[in-house]
């Protein structure tokens, strides 16, 4: 919707406030439909949730306003008229002036942010600004100055890391309460110019940037030298950007303990991300105003809480216990070995399961053993063969349809075929490729799309193997699947990681897992591939790594989102070596390791 319509298609009005100014309020929707009401930051005003409220406004009522001293609201006559108090009780006028009857749910950005959760929080017994008021908060970009405070002198006793990255983050915090100097740079241009070039969004207005210096000014002294613990009932959505430049996405768990009805949603984007994600924006608030209203059905897998993407934040991003809590993890070859072990993980760390594999009785029985420890509905059964497009298809629409889009999507069916590469028939080519590589392509494809599509990012994990960098002539076709999915997982990578969707290549060496007992050796007889399935099992125990150990390192290679996750030594030796060393890799590939 371009901006004339969004512009034709709403109402404007002014309100008072409780010191004498007037204030800019607009409408869209339908008023008998839920109220959202939106607080713009800094140095924006109403616009910038054009899109977001286009989107909305379909099927609620949304109210979008410029803040005091803002768009085309009236300006304070002196610094105190931006006083967090003052803009609470602007918050309140508004609400009460668009929705008289009914509790509103808000959406907040920036300092429309910070000014909402001091709305929306109470200090002690004392009533809250929104008290009675409000339905749900959404949260971008904007912590509680009160929380931010106290969570930084209580992590700083223990770990100086995220107080130093916040820091980084919040260099500009200091200089705007230079005196004089902001101004002049403002006036000038040049610090216009330069947002807008780096955030790559419209230059803000002169008055804007000006009048804002005072939210700074007057409040951050004031709330971070004296904070309170600040508490709310009221059920609080925040969505942390991943790539936002000035508050660092550890911020968002600042809340904790004093919002008891919180969720964090980790999304991929920038600060401005309600301009340039107003889609997924868009979504996450009607989902909560859904399920607020009692509109949604419950999924049938039991929730922990609400879709964090908590599984897929990597290495430098929100580092918490419970990051996989509530999350939903999709395993294919789940019936055993590293599959389950990897499915009862997930679940041991408060994550829901999708236990995919092609033996029924193997993913009920993985299902059986997580839900004495966790109780019924963390984990489903599903039966497909990864080798058939239209299952696994079929699979993806599933899982959404019920229970939501994954978090963590591990593609981890496979097969094994050894012996040389002229005793290795076509029909057995053909089933390795089916399942090792086109298994994993099916697993891609569609839920890859689904994570891509949904815009919370998510992390694809695809089960390699060392055998993909370490040639050998007794596994010609394993290899060749296994290094074609490894090869497939870096190039999958470049191509999703606008999406915020990072893909790991998991590259076990030897684990003794229930495949060596299902070994194809091609151009053996069936008594002797019986003995050489015996002796590889027999190999492999003594080698002793267990599937449980390559879980673990699939929970920390995720949190890290590491492009390549060697799990043995001999994986991580080997692919030094295919790196420093491939003359000598190549000699070792001829021995048979089958005899």
């Amino acid at each position: 919707m371009s901006h004339n319509e969004v512009e034709s298609a709403s109402r404007t009005r002014t309100v008072t406030t409780q010191d004498g100014l007037e204030l800019v309020v607009e409408e869209r929707g339908d008023p008998s439909h839920p109220t959202v009401v939106a607080v713009h930051g800094y140095p924006d005003d109403r616009h910038v949730w054009d899109r977001v409220a286009a989107d909305l406004a379909a099927d609620h009522h949304v109210v979008t306003y410029d803040v005091r001293g803002h768009g085309g609201s009236a300006a304070p006559g002196a610094p105190a008229g931006y006083d967090l108090e003052l803009l609470a009780a602007d918050l309140r006028t508004v609400t009460d002036a668009v929705s008289p009857d009914a509790p509103v749910h808000l959406l907040a950005h920036d300092w429309g942010s910070i000014q909402t959760w001091h709305a929306v929080t109470r200090e002690g017994g004392t009533p809250s600004a929104m008290d009675g008021r409000v339905a749900s908060f959404t949260s971008i970009s904007g912590p509680c100055l009160d929380h931010v405070a106290l969570f930084l002198r209580r992590r700083g006793l223990r770990d100086l890391r995220p107080v130093l990255t916040q820091a980084l983050h919040s260099w500009y915090t200091l200089a705007f309460r230079v005196p004089v100097l902001p101004e002049l740079m403002i006036r000038s241009g040049l610090l216009g110019a330069l947002v807008a070039r780096t955030e790559r969004i419209p230059r803000p207005s002169v008055r804007d940037a000006v009048n804002g210096l005072e939210l700074y000014r007057r409040n951050l002294p004031r709330r971070l030298g004296r904070p309170q613990p600040r508490r709310t009932d009221v059920p609080v959505q925040i969505l942390a950007p991943l790539g936002d430049a000035y508050v660092s996405p550890a911020m968002a768990t600042s809340a904790a303990g004093y919002a008891p009805d919180l969720r964090v949603r980790y999304l991929p984007g920038g600060h401005w991300i309600v301009r340039k994600r107003a889609g997924v924006i868009a979504r996450c608030v009607r989902e909560l105003v859904a399920e607020r209203s009692g509109g949604t059905a419950a999924p049938a897998l039991a929730r922990a809480g609400a879709r964090g993407a908590a599984l897929v934040r990597t290495g430098g991003r929100p580092g918490r216990a419970s990051r996989w809590e509530g999350g939903l993890a999709v395993v294919t070859g789940a019936g055993s070995g590293i599959g389950r072990e990897i499915a009862r993980q997930v679940a041991d760390l408060g994550g829901r399961v999708v236990v995919a594999d092609v033996s029924e009785a193997g993913a009920a029985e993985t299902v059986d053993l997580v839900t004495p420890r966790h109780g019924p509905g963390r984990a489903v059964a599903a039966v497909v063969d990864v080798a058939d497009e239209a299952a696994v298809a079929a699979l993806a629409e599933r899982v959404a349809a019920e229970h939501g889009v994954p978090d963590l999507v591990v593609n981890n069916a496979g097969i094994a075929v050894a012996g040389s590469f002229a005793d290795t028939t076509a029909q057995e080519w053909q089933r390795i490729v089916d399942v090792n590589l086109w298994g994993v392509v099916h697993g891609c494809r569609h839920f890859g799309a689904l994570l891509a599509a949904h815009g919370e990012g998510g992390t694809i994990v695809n089960t390699a193997s060392a055998a993909a960098y370490l040639p050998s002539r007794s596994l010609p076709a394993y290899a060749t699947t296994k290094a074609a999915v490894l090869m497939l997982s870096q190039c999958l990578r470049a191509e999703l990681a606008g999406a915020g969707v990072g893909v790991t290549a998991l590259c076990p060496g030897f684990v003794d897992t229930p495949i060596t007992g299902a070994t194809r050796f091609a151009g053996t007889d069936d008594a002797t591939q019986a003995v050489r399935r015996r002796d590889a099992a027999a190999a492999y125990t003594r080698r002793g790594y267990t599937p449980q150990r390559v879980a673990a390192r699939l929970v920390r290679a995720v949190e890290r989102d590491l492009p390549i996750a060697p799990v043995t030594a001999e994986a991580h030796v080997g692919l030094l070596a295919s790196r420093l060393s491939p003359g000598l890799v190549r000699a070792l590939a001829r021995v048979d390791g089958t005899r």
